[in-house]
Formats: C-alpha cells, structure tokens, sequence
C-alpha cells in the first residue's frame, strides 16, 4: 500500500512556496556549509518526514483561524497542502506526545492521568516499540530536538535509548527560553538541555527557538538526502510559559492591548519564522521534492497564559473541544489532492501507523496499536478508516460528586472523568474541565478578577453533543438521546476492560538536581526494579500524611489542580 501510494506524483516547483525574502540571521546555522544537494534522480526510496509540534498554540492561534496572531509561512504552508480541521490530539503534554510515539491510547501504556513530573520515577513503557525504532528499522536516520516530556528517571527512558539516533532538547516539560532553568516545586530547579544523553552546559543565553531551528538546519545541511531517508521529530517548547520572546517580535503586536496575548503573538511568529526558514533548509539541501512536512499542536492554548481557542469550548487540560481539538496541517509535494481543507477525523495516534506505511513499512510492523493509516484520507481525500475516539479515561482524576453508577444507567460510574467521539457524537462523563468559551484576550487586565466573573461548569456528570453540528458544544443533548448516551457509556466500558494500571508513582527526592550536578538528569540506576505501588489516592484525605516526602508536596499538587480542573 505505501508503495503504491508514493508512486506517479507530480512534482511542485521548488519556489512555489513563494516567500523566499526574508532575512535567514536569525536562524541561521553557524558555519553551514556551502554544498547544495541536487534532486536530478527520480523518487526511489521513501520520503523524509519532518513532524513539527508546537506546545500550548491554540485552535485560533494561527493566522488562518486567527484575525490578530500573523503566521504567513503556516498559512502558505497549509494552503498548499491539506488543513486538518477535525484533528484530534490530548489535553495536556505528555499523553498526546506519548500517542504520537506509541499509537496508543493512554489507557493501554499506563499513562492515563496528568503529566510525567521531573521528579516521577517513571516514563514511557519499556515495553513499547517506538515510532523511531519503527522508522529505523526501515533504514530511516532518525532525531529529536526540542521538549521530550516522557520521562528521563533511568537512561533507558531517554530519547537516544527509544529510537532516535540523536538527541538535542530539554527533557522537563517547562523551561526558560534563555537559561534553560527548570523547576518543580519551591527551590527544585535545574538546568535542563541536553546534548544527546549529556548536559549542553555551553549553550545556554540563546533563545530556544531559535537554538532548536539550528539544530535542524545543521541535521539537514549534514545529511545526504539520495543516500538515506530522513525523520525529524522538532517538538518546539514555545508557545508554553514563560511567555518570552526576542524585542523585535513584540513590536508588531504593539497595537494589542492585552500584554499576555502580545507576548504569546510574539512567540507564534517566531516558531513561524522557524518553520519558513527549515522549509528553505529543505528545499536548499534537496529534501523537498520528496518529503512529508506534518504540523501538529500537542494541546489546546491556555488562556491564562494568552491562548486562544475560540471559539471552540475549554481550554487546554479540559476534554471540551478547545482542550482536545488540535491545529494540523499536512504539506508534501507527494499529496495527491493538495490545496483543501479534510474533515477526516484524524487522531494524534495515527501517525504512527501513517508514517510507518509512507516508510515501506508492512501491517505488521503496527499490530496492536490504536492508530489507523490515514494517508489516503489525507493525499487522496478518501474517508478516514477511523470511526471512534477514545480521549480517555483517567480513574484518579477528581471524582465528579454529581455523578454516580445510577446517573450511568447502571452501565457506567458518571463520576470517573471520561470522553469519547463515536461518529458525530460526543460524551463526556465526570469532571470534564473549565467548560467556558473564551474570546481573545482584548481587555488589558484580562484574566484578573475579571476571570471570576466567567461561567463555570455546570453541576453535573454527563454530556453529549452533535460535534459535527455543533462543534462548540453549546447544545447538551444528553436529556433527549438517552439511547446514544447508552451506546456510548457501553463503549467506554469496552475500553475500560483493556486499560493497563495507572502509572503514577511519588517523586523520588534523589530526582533533587542540586544531588545531580545541577542539572535534571537521570538518578536511578538501569539495573534498580522498578516500584509504582504508590500512586495519589485522592479518595483518602489521609493521603498526604501518607505520602508526604517533602513540604513541596502541598505546591505540587495546588499545581497539579491548576493544570487540570476548573478551580482557577
């Protein structure tokens, strides 16, 4: 099928792209050199893929959704090639990038609540063939740059041990765009950016943005593109806090009253400034003719923090729409149908099916994983393969006190947070999230007090919405369709029977990096079993006696509530 779907494509003119004026200094990588690789032989091996993932950029954080953030080089971009306008991904960052290495559902790799913490014992399952070991093993050269996220307490769990030839990011899932400190708690910070599996003590002082873009130019301007495919994985950590940015991105957004929304603007064009200048890399080195450019955001925007997903519902932590509905757009020379918007339902989880197939690869290099192949959805604008989604269902989350087995028809316990799509349909059980719609932030004091003016929740454990009639979610229809309510209460119990155990252990003080050198790095020995035999029982209010290590366990979890529910 990959074969077949790589053949017979016509080629786009190599300045198509149409914006090749812009100034490169920012950018540019620090001795480059001169040659140039020449696309003169037909396509005889499988694309480069190049997936690029922005943290935090909401639904209407692009210019195309967007009348006040400006992205010319995504929007050209994306009209070229295909829009996903009915994309899915997670609410948060660790579970929608374990999707996208994994296949699948968070309920089958045991990461189902919250985020991977700095201090966790934990990380992506050892048991899971990656969507880089994958790729290598059909001869493709793979790297990461950028926000790993997935754990890093033992070196087994690092990016350069699960499929990527080589490695350059933070592994911590919030840092200083300059200084690459990060913290986790009151007076747990460490320096955190790596250079494969050691501390880059040596480039800290340059904004990242701008770091991670020469990174890839350098991969790019280093590699043959005749002799082996190439995957880069360039998992930005802008647009997430803090919100900062060089001076001269600012000044455009001067005319924006709100200081949050003018600075997050100001990150936006500077990941889309780095994305015209890696498409220029591409077609400089002679990549572009065949290869696959995937755009994808991780979560839905945080408004507290300038993001916008209007006018979408909820935000980012939330199962509304703004949380899980992602920005997304495939551009590649090799799409058959370019130039269109798809309303395929597409899922973070299936591009590990979609690319092992563009890579050659056969069926069974991706049993078992909850990810369809959706090229063909894509490049050919034929139905999606995918029917369903399961966002997921997270047993620890904050039980919904209105909810209860009874309000479940007996089917299914309404208090445990859970969302599922079946078709046009949509149900969420339990705590949802911050269920408001959120206009752009205009006003200069927003959020302030104002925030607490804002609609919250209504006190209730199920919901069900036409999204494809109502993709805002303003028309619970729960009350009317009891029938479709049951069906998908069934559903979620199917899945319900498959999920693995939570993995969510305590922090490990030995994780402190002032016992590390400084800086966050791996603590525990490769040979030392593994223990989540503790996990965060929020039922007990005896909890935090119990597993109380250290007196940053109150922030942790006011932090962890923050993220997650609707008490902000």
């Amino acid at each position: 099928m990959a074969t077949t779907a790589l053949t017979g494509f016509s080629m786009m003119s190599l300045l198509s792209l149409g914006f090749l004026t812009w100034d490169l200094s920012p950018n540019q990588v620090e001795n480059e050199p001169e040659h140039t690789f020449v696309d003169s032989s037909p396509v005889v091996q499988p694309p480069h893929i190049i997936f690029i993932m922005t943290d935090d950029q909401g639904f209407n954080d692009i210019g195309y959704h967007s009348s006040d953030i400006r992205t010319p080089a995504l929007d050209k971009l994306a009209a070229d090639g295909v829009k996903l306008e009915n994309y899915y991904i997670q609410p948060i960052c660790t579970p929608s990038r374990s999707q996208l290495i994994t296949g699948r559902y968070q309920i089958h790799t045991g990461l189902q609540h919250s985020i991977i913490r700095p201090r966790q014992p934990n990380c992506l399952p050892f048991d899971q063939v990656t969507l880089p070991q994958r790729l290598q093993e059909l001869g493709y050269s793979t790297h990461m740059v950028g926000k790993w996220h997935l754990g890093f307490y033992k070196k087994e769990c690092l990016p350069t041990r699960r499929g990527f030839d080589t490695y350059f990011g933070s592994l911590t899932g919030s840092v200083n765009y300059y200084t690459y400190n990060s913290c986790d708690g009151p007076g747990r910070c460490g320096f955190d950016l790596h250079e494969g599996e050691s501390v880059a003590w040596d480039q800290r002082g340059k904004y990242s943005t701008h770091l991670y873009t020469q990174r890839v130019r350098k991969i790019l301007a280093t590699h043959d593109p005749q002799s082996q495919p190439l995957f880069i994985y360039l998992s930005f950590q802008a647009v997430h806090t803090p919100l900062q940015s060089p001076r001269e991105y600012i000044y455009p957004y001067r005319g924006l009253e709100n200081v949050a929304r003018r600075k997050y603007a100001a990150m936006v064009s500077a990941v889309d400034e780095a994305v015209h200048n890696i498409t220029y890399a591409l077609r400089k080195y002679g990549y572009y003719q065949n290869s696959v450019i995937i755009f994808s955001t991780d979560n839905g925007g945080q408004p507290l923090s300038g993001g916008s997903n209007w006018p979408l519902r909820g935000r980012k932590g939330t199962y509304w729409e703004g949380g899980v509905r992602g920005l997304g757009f495939v551009h590649s020379p090799l799409l058959r149908k370019k130039r269109r918007v798809s309303k395929a339902l597409v899922h973070i989880t299936d591009w590990y099916p979609t690319l092992v197939g563009l890579a050659g690869g056969n069926e069974s290099l991706t049993e078992g994983v909850d990810g369809y192949n959706v090229w063909e959805a894509i490049s050919d604008g034929k139905e999606s393969p995918r029917l369903e989604i399961l966002h997921n269902i997270d047993p620890l989350y904050n039980h919904a006190s209105s909810g209860s087995l009874q309000k479940g028809y007996g089917i299914w316990n309404t208090a445990v947070q859970a969302s599922i799509r079946a078709g046009d349909w949509k149900l969420l059980t339990g705590d949802p999230g911050y269920g408001d719609w959120i206009p752009p932030l205009m006003l200069p004091g927003f959020p302030g007090s104002w925030w607490n003016l804002e609609r919250h929740t209504v006190q209730k454990s199920v919901w069900l919405f036409n999204i494809s009639g109502d993709p805002n979610e303003r028309f619970d229809l729960s009350e009317q369709r009891p029938d479709v309510v049951k069906e998908l209460l069934a559903r979620l119990v199917f899945y319900n029977r498959t999920a693995v155990p939570v993995r969510y252990p305590s922090e490990d003080l030995r994780a402190d990096p002032h016992l590390n050198g400084g800086a966050w790095v791996p603590w525990v020995g490769d040979e030392e079993e593994d223990s989540w035999d503790t996990v965060y029982q929020k039922k007990n209010k005896d909890w935090t006696k119990k597993l109380k290590l250290s007196q940053s366990r109150s922030f942790f979890r006011r932090l962890n509530t923050r993220i997650m529910s609707n008490r902000i």
